[in-house]
């Protein structure tokens, strides 16, 4: 969508008969501007500085809003509600620490391009500069976090702002963009003026490649002799899987997806390799690093997923395309760059490639025969436990077999968020939440909670740490309260299980400040279960294997309520495969002290 087009061709029409334009507050235009865009759900906390706002709300016909118990919640909310829709969520917090309460949302929504309006209020435009009462400049603190920020003072330019604030979130390369609106210019009034005049002079997201970079790819993919297509997260916010389906079918090249790009393409399509990275499968893993093409799409060549980077597939050449020129060559130097939207350009780059080979047939087979050789000999699984308690891969696994594909999955991060993305299969985009850039620990039951507004009729599963638990629970008090029940399944090892896999593997063990005494042997406080009942949710503890089934059935059968289940697992339980930081991913561990042997290395 073009952003130099006239507003009436950008903006959805007003109501038609209109004479003159109504006088409304400031407040009143911000419920209006939403109403008329679309929004239909929004998740906030209310304050002084944005109870104009709140008041103006409550005459809505259109908007739910749902109260949440903390603002973070609020916003991770808004990321899940436009993960799992693929729209653009809304989240309100008042000024001072409600916005700063925000920020680690807003960051999280950065650094994985969610498409969420954060909304502001501010102290009076008289009062700024003063340390007034709940003042903070959310502007300058978000401007590195937010793909704009807006500071409006004045009545007349609400509509505007948040209707270009809108477009900006949901355009080109989604993010976060705030608006941080006075206290004045909520209460003044002004004539209502729809669509409004939207000028964003130099914002012109380019989506459409230009046609001899795309041949240029074309040609190198037929070529190629050891290709792979390594995909992210752009590819899901593009809508582009099924295209994406097409070009690695025409193609025949094998397919790697990001943690942030699970379900993108079908976990069970015979081309699908895995997830690369840090904890990738070692064939995701080796066939990036032995490659000689890369074609990314929409990928940005994160450090998880290239260990050390002047070691990172030495012999690959390099196609690079993302809709932000800014990722392009920014961590390895593209040999054919294309700037545009990952749906157009795999549409273009799949017709290129069937016209380039029908003159030379690429050959692949003796890639395919290593990386066959690969998935047998290194099969995705998981060590027994030793101390009796319950495995928790074994655990996630059955979690996924049970829902099935049209479930939604939300994690936390650390172990169980690796274990998920690993033991779930994904066979759908939209169906895998996660902190992929920023990590947050406490994203999983609010993202679930926003996931499951935008999606009623799906299951909608909180896969989460014991320690990410304690962060955001509060918000199963927003799941009972408005009738949104989504599924809790605490993976608890009692301890911040990542930082203590590192411990045990880099530190010789000694676990400074990891150990959470909620689990096994320990005085569980808190009782995962006794919190779960005081919030209105149905506790379940699971502590031996014969149970595990029984209680993901009750949880998949129980939609009256939110549920938790606390799994109690083995602490000594890690993930693997591993890169350790800082080395080439040639280097890639199976399992604790087993590297693949390849190549005479």
């Amino acid at each position: 969508m073009s952003t130099d087009a006239t507003p009436s061709t950008v903006l959805p029409s007003a109501a038609p008969g209109t004479a003159s334009p109504e006088n409304l507050t400031g407040s009143q235009a911000v419920v209006r501007t939403l109403e008329l865009l679309g929004v239909t759900d929004v998740f906030g906390l209310p304050g002084g500085a944005i109870l104009p706002i709140y008041d103006a709300i409550m005459d809505s016909t259109r908007i739910r809003h749902i109260l949440v118990r903390h603002e973070q919640g609020g916003g991770h909310a808004a990321e899940g509600y436009a993960v799992a829709s693929n729209r653009v969520g809304v989240a309100m917090a008042t000024s001072g620490p409600g916005a700063t309460n925000l920020v680690t949302a807003v960051m999280d929504a950065h650094m994985d391009s969610v498409p969420v309006v954060f909304i502001t209020g501010q102290v009076f435009s008289t009062l700024m500069g003063t340390d007034a009462f709940q003042e903070a400049d959310i502007v300058g603190i978000t401007m590195p976090i937010t793909k704009h920020s807006f500071l409006v003072k004045s009545v007349e330019e609400i509509p505007a702002t948040i209707a270009a604030a809108y477009h900006i979130a949901g355009t080109g390369r989604p993010g976060p963009v705030l608006v941080d609106i006075t206290k004045d210019a909520q209460q003044n009034t002004a004539p209502f003026v729809w669509p409004p005049k939207v000028d964003l002079p130099g914002y012109r997201p380019i989506t459409k490649a230009h046609g001899k970079q795309v041949l240029a790819a074309a040609q190198l993919l037929v070529e190629a002799k050891k290709p792979v297509l390594y995909v992210g997260g752009g590819v899901i916010r593009a809508k582009a899987s099924q295209e994406l389906l097409e070009l690695a079918e025409a193609t025949g090249a094998p397919v790697v997806t990001t943690l942030t790009a699970r379900g993108a393409f079908p976990d069970t399509h015979k081309q699908h390799l895995g997830m690369p990275g840090m904890h990738g499968t070692v064939p995701a893993v080796l066939s990036l690093q032995e490659s000689d093409l890369i074609v990314s799409l929409g990928a940005r060549f994160d450090d998880r997923v290239t260990g050390n980077t002047s070691l990172f597939a030495p012999n690959a050449k390099i196609v690079h395309v993302d809709v932000d020129p800014a990722e392009i060559s920014k961590i390895r130097m593209a040999d054919v760059p294309i700037v545009g939207d990952a749906k157009d350009v795999i549409v273009d780059l799949t017709a290129a490639f069937q016209e380039a080979s029908r003159a030379q047939k690429p050959d692949i087979i003796e890639w395919w025969t290593y990386l066959n050789g690969l998935r047998e000999e290194f099969p995705l699984g998981y060590t027994p436990t030793s101390d009796g308690l319950l495995a928790p891969q074994y655990v996630i696994q059955r979690i996924g077999e049970l829902t099935g594909p049209e479930g939604v999955y939300t994690a936390g991060v650390g172990q169980h968020q690796m274990w998920a993305a690993q033991f779930i299969k994904y066979e759908r985009p939209n169906s895998w939440l996660n902190s992929g850039g920023a990590g947050t620990m406490g994203y999983s039951v609010p993202a679930a909670m926003g996931a499951k507004v935008a999606q009623p009729d799906r299951t909608v599963w909180a896969i989460d740490g014991d320690g990410c638990f304690q962060m955001t629970n509060q918000e199963l008090a927003t799941c009972t309260i408005n009738d949104i029940p989504i599924k809790v399944a605490i993976i608890n090892n009692s301890s911040l299980g990542m930082v203590r896999q590192w411990q045990t593997l880099f530190y010789d063990g000694r676990y400074s400040n990891t150990d959470l005494n909620t689990g096994h042997d320990t005085v569980r406080v808190p009782d995962f279960v006794k919190l779960a009942e005081a919030y209105g949710a149905l506790g379940i503890r699971v502590t031996k294997e014969e149970e595990v089934d029984a209680a993901i059935k009750l949880a998949l059968e129980t939609n009256d309520r939110p549920v938790v289940i606390d799994f109690v697992v083995s602490a000594d339980a890690m993930v693997w495969p591993m890169v350790p930081q800082g080395v080439s991913n040639s280097y890639v561990q199976y399992a604790r002290d087993h590297s693949p042997s390849f190549g005479g290395e």
